[in-house]
């Protein structure tokens, strides 16, 4: 059985060299690399066989990715599709004249048929994805997924709108690996939950790395075995340590746009023969061992009614600019204010929290009391809490360095501490509750079960739609301009796909 087995794929091998998609190098390479060793270990210890499957995780997603075509979508799929495309034009704007942006844009080279959304100049499909992506990611107001987190479109988005300028692909190809690449993300979240974070590293930029390279793959219509190298390569671009919490440093920001720019070099590198390991995913040396610390996990959520159970529906849409994890916290801030009373009646404020939580949002104590900057505050929920209270709102305008400093919002952070739940139901739900003890005795609570703009209560189009326009506006696009492409939304995958009206 082996035997055949390796006859057969030793000749559909010849035949990929006959066509020039191998060396024969390349082939002998494979052949015995790959090929070889299961036939080896046939009468072996069982162990060393199953380090080698017969058929890896990163073939059945090449065949799944290969196989989603823009006709097989739902209705609901391709509208949340447009949806999130909506969502990061409009954080592209917002964040077009960042500090941020400025620098990325100054660190890479100008010249090339692709976008970076809301500028002048174009750029290498690399250098437009990491540009937008950097932008989608860089105010915290991206799309998340209960169940991971990660941030999806963030990262798919850029690397597919630059890979299909750059080679003029069907718009129906792009939606096709703009879904594929959101679905798989969200699914490689699940494989082992909290473990990526726990081990130091963002499962945005890890994962988002593998996605965005089959997110491109399916958009070039690349083959299997190209797809399955792209994939492999991914590997050893994927990247994204948390330090940026110490002290609110951008790099977190970069995340996003450097797993769209890795996602179009693997791919394109994959198109041409270059060879990577088939068990990244899954392999004693593979992905999940290397960030997640482990290769038990929940693979079977990677592939499982892929094309039929629809992770991609289930993506929340922030309401608010900031953390993910302190959404729920700012909803009970809001709902705080509006009882009567103010920040200086307030003695004292116990938080319930998650243990997933507590390296993000709250230790340690004194450094989340008093931000050291607008983009560490994000990542405070004493901060988010007291902001919010005390401006009544957590908008892009909350996070300044007029906020960081304001000392009616610093007094109310100072005050804020927590203690964590055993029993929070994190990461398949995002919850929040805030308790204030005031002066007079008085105790006032308020619990948030679910982060606003998920599957238990989702945003409207309607919604979705203001809150681009209010992005759009605060990155200074008219109403006209703002207008003009949502007009332009239901056509925009229709045909080749055209960006050039997103360059102002």
């Amino acid at each position: 059985m082996q035997l055949a087995v390796l006859q057969v794929s030793f000749c559909e091998d010849l035949k990929a060299c006959a066509l020039g998609r191998y060396s024969p190098n390349a082939l002998a390479h494979r052949f015995f690399n790959d090929r070889w060793p299961p036939l080896l270990y046939v009468n072996s210890d069982e162990s060393m066989t199953a380090k080698l499957p017969t058929v890896a995780i990163a073939e059945k997603l090449a065949d799944q990715a290969i196989a989603l075509t823009a006709e097989k979508l739902p209705e609901a799929v391709r509208a949340r599709a447009e949806e999130l495309l909506i969502d990061v034009v409009g954080l592209c704007v917002a964040a077009r004249d960042t500090d941020y942006v400025k620098a990325v844009i100054a660190g890479v080279d100008a010249g090339g048929p692709c976008t970076a959304i809301g500028h002048e100049k174009t750029f290498s499909a690399e250098a437009a994805a990491l540009i937008n992506g950097t932008a989608t990611h860089g105010e915290d107001f991206d799309d998340t997924f209960e169940g991971g987190p990660v941030h999806s479109s963030t990262v798919i988005g850029p690397a597919v709108l630059a890979a299909a300028e750059r080679f003029g692909c069907d718009g129906r190809d792009a939606l096709a690996g703009f879904v594929v690449g959101v679905e798989t993300l969200c699914r490689m979240s699940m494989v082992i939950p909290k473990a990526i974070h726990k081990s130091g590293f963002h499962p945005t930029a890890v994962l988002g790395a593998m996605a965005a390279t089959l997110a491109v793959a399916r958009t070039l219509k690349l083959n299997k075995q190209q797809t399955v190298d792209a994939l492999g390569i991914a590997g050893s671009m994927a990247s994204g340590i948390i330090e940026y919490l110490a002290e609110g440093a951008w790099t977190k920001r970069l995340h996003a746009g450097w797993a769209a720019q890795a996602g179009i070099q693997a791919a394109r590198l994959g198109a041409q023969g270059f060879l990577g390991p088939r068990t990244v995913f899954e392999g004693t040396h593979g992905l999940f061992n290397g960030f997640a610390r482990a290769t038990e996990g929940n693979y079977d959520v990677l592939t499982r009614d892929f094309g039929r159970d629809w992770y991609t529906s289930r993506i929340t849409f922030k309401p608010y600019a900031t953390g993910t994890m302190n959404q729920p916290y700012v909803d009970c801030a809001l709902r705080l204010a509006k009882k009567g009373f103010v920040a200086e009646d307030v003695t004292d404020v116990l938080c319930e929290t998650a243990e997933g939580y507590v390296h993000r949002l709250w230790d340690p104590l004194p450094s989340k009391h008093r931000p050291a900057n607008e983009y560490a505050a994000k990542f405070s929920a004493p901060f988010n809490i007291a902001v919010a209270f005390v401006t009544g709102g957590a908008g892009l305008a909350a996070f300044t360095e007029e906020t960081v400093r304001d000392p009616r919002i610093l007094a109310l952070a100072a005050k804020v501490r927590y203690v964590v739940d055993p029993n929070n139901p994190y990461p398949k739900a995002y919850t929040g509750h805030v308790r204030m003890t005031l002066k007079d005795g008085r105790v006032v609570e308020e619990r948030q079960p679910h982060i606003r703009g998920g599957v238990q209560e989702p945003l409207s189009r309607a919604d979705i739609e203001d809150k681009f326009r209010l992005n759009a506006a605060f990155g200074g696009w008219s109403e006209k301009q703002s207008g003009g492409f949502l007009q332009s939304v239901p056509g925009f995958f229709a045909g080749r796909l055209d960006l050039s009206h997103l360059r102002s």
